[in-house]
């Protein structure tokens, strides 16, 4: 076995081994919650159930979906409890590959992406389901009796919270699209207005159509580009630290 091959099956076994213990952890997380998935569905769609009449006139149209739509609702959030120990694996096994400059990135751009993560689910939770959920309750003709499937309501859900998600990771992607060199905190202020309107329109796409549920993601996502701006005046390139040293020097 030559040299060049013996560092690539070490690196394979290496991630053969953080692959299992991410699974194993994400399995102890499910079988830990299953026994409460139908409490944590309850949970889930307390933002409609509370609107509905008699509490809870929810229907299942499959055979199956009493028992498919908790068990896939435990999976799901065992993998969004188990994200800050996945990124860890990730971050474990590609830091040894990264410059100084770019590790001293690393954890603080994981716990920040975690933590606007997890915001941006709670957001979505407390703030837009109970607008989202009133406006459909209410925006349908009288004499309709509105008996929503548990299936439909866990996929609609769960899109709204990967959505809200995912957008509240807007800092992240504006920080590292500067630090990469893909485009500059000038370019950015420059194109203000473009990205202004540009949230809206995600925001148009993403949510119920009315105004106030839009306008909700939209403010947020433009708050958080400019965070985003913001903390990419911080980023130094390489080449200005070694010239600052030579200055010292």
């Amino acid at each position: 076995m030559t040299d060049h091959e013996q560092p690539l099956i070490a690196h394979l076994i290496e991630l053969r081994n953080r692959l299992l213990k991410s699974v194993l952890v994400v399995l102890v997380l499910f079988l830990g919650m299953f026994y409460f998935a139908n409490d944590l569905y309850l949970i889930l769609v307390k933002p409609l159930s509370v609107l509905l009449p008699n509490t809870g006139n929810m229907i299942a149209t499959g055979v199956a979906s009493p028992f498919l739509v908790p068990f896939k609702l435990t999976l799901v959030l065992a993998v969004l409890l188990a994200v800050p120990f996945l990124l860890h694996q990730v971050w474990s096994f590609i830091s040894p590959g990264l410059y100084q400059h770019e590790k001293k990135f690393g954890i603080p751009l994981l716990v920040s992406s975690v933590v606007l993560f997890y915001t941006g689910i709670a957001f979505a939770y407390f703030v837009v389901l109970p607008l989202a959920f009133g406006f459909f309750t209410a925006a349908g003709p009288e004499g309709i009796s509105f008996m929503p499937d548990i299936s439909n309501i866990l996929d609609f859900i769960l899109k709204i919270f990967f959505a809200f998600g995912i957008a509240f990771e807007i800092p992240i992607a504006t920080f590292l699209m500067v630090l990469s060199g893909m485009t500059t905190v000038a370019a950015l202020t420059e194109k203000r207005p473009y990205i202004f309107v540009g949230c809206f329109v995600v925001g148009m796409l993403v949510t119920p159509p009315d105004v106030i549920s839009q306008t909700i993601l939209a403010v947020p996502m433009w708050l958080l580009f400019e965070a985003g701006v913001l903390a990419s005046r911080m980023i130094k390139r390489p080449q200005e630290d070694g010239e600052e040293e030579i200055q010292e020097s």
